[in-house]
């Protein structure tokens, strides 16, 4: 039998048309510094024995508040030319569960959905209730000018002049798995949705099942990608019930659905999923996905282009 790790950390920022002709030097070395800064605090913590949920709330926080990803700080602007975002958290010991979905004043979604986890009897909760809900729980509330970016602000502005949107602009999101040193797993996932969207239209990331699932018999899973696609091949479920049911190993499990059962259906994405041993899978189907991890006998380690 394979021996676990004694803890590991696995996390992304998006995936799409990331290629290094459209990324330039700057850009690209501030991904990776972030990228890596993330996976250091989140190894710190690991090695303190910080449970997984603490250390996947902390990561994706940091991500959030990081204008370089389509969450929190750097969410995208939706139709009306506001923010709003969506975001979810599950553990692997008891699959509690707690996501949000349209909330545009919270400085830390992630947050919001942590607390709908231990402290609602509710798994799900949406605009303005959710936004109620973390005010009652005393969350950081920021006015929506604090989630403002020109660059993001720019291309909204030639959206509505009718431009086509970008792979990247959909797939924006951010995520992180972890496996602490109690063997237990979590996921989470945190967007600012896609680009333009309109009548109020949720994606996969706060979707148990689609963009984030954890469960310690098979796996933790955080997904990126075009939502709608996700949400139809439940994806984040079924690569842990691949490994719970057809006996995949995780690589097998994430590799069949990314690879297969999404692209079947024309889907664009990618997932981080973690096994109960630490062991780590990161298929992606489009060009680039920002994308890192560490363990307890691995440094950090950060890709952006396949």
């Amino acid at each position: 039998p394979q021996k676990a790790k004694e803890y590991a950390l696995v996390i992304h920022g998006g995936a799409g048309t990331i290629t290094k002709a459209n990324l330039k030097p700057n850009q690209e070395r501030a991904y990776r510094e972030k990228l890596t800064a993330v996976l250091e605090i989140g190894d710190q913590m690991l090695k303190e024995g910080k449970s997984s949920e603490e250390v996947v709330v902390r990561v994706i926080s940091l991500m959030e508040n990081s204008p370089l990803f389509n969450a929190g700080k750097g969410s995208v602007f939706n139709a009306e030319g506001k923010q709003d975002m969506d975001a979810s958290i599950m553990r692997g010991d008891d699959l509690n569960c707690g996501a949000i979905a349209g909330v545009s004043n919270v400085k830390n979604p992630i947050k919001l959905a942590r607390m709908v986890m231990d402290s609602s009897e509710h798994v799900f909760l949406a605009r303005k209730g959710a936004e109620q809900f973390a005010q009652e729980m005393q969350l950081d509330i920021v006015d929506p000018d604090y989630f403002f970016d020109q660059k993001r602000y720019d291309r909204w502005k030639k959206l509505k002049d009718k431009e086509v949107l970008s792979e990247e602009e959909k797939h924006g999101t951010v995520g992180a798995v972890c496996l602490d040193k109690s063997g237990n797993l979590c996921a989470g996932t945190s967007t600012g949705g896609m680009t333009y969207k309109k009548w109020g239209r949720i994606g996969d990331s706060p979707v148990i099942g689609a963009g984030t699932y954890a469960n310690n018999e098979s796996c933790g899973v955080s997904s990126t990608g075009h939502g709608e696609f996700f949400i139809r091949a439940m994806v984040a479920h079924q690569i842990a019930a691949a490994m719970e049911y057809g006996d995949y190993t995780l690589e097998e499990a994430a590799n069949l659905v990314i690879h297969e059962k999404l692209q079947h259906l024309g889907g664009t994405g990618g997932v981080i999923a973690m096994d109960k041993f630490g062991n780590v899978a990161m298929p992606f189907n489009t060009e680039g996905m920002y994308r890192g991890y560490v363990t307890s006998d691995s440094e950090p380690s950060v890709a952006i282009y396949k």
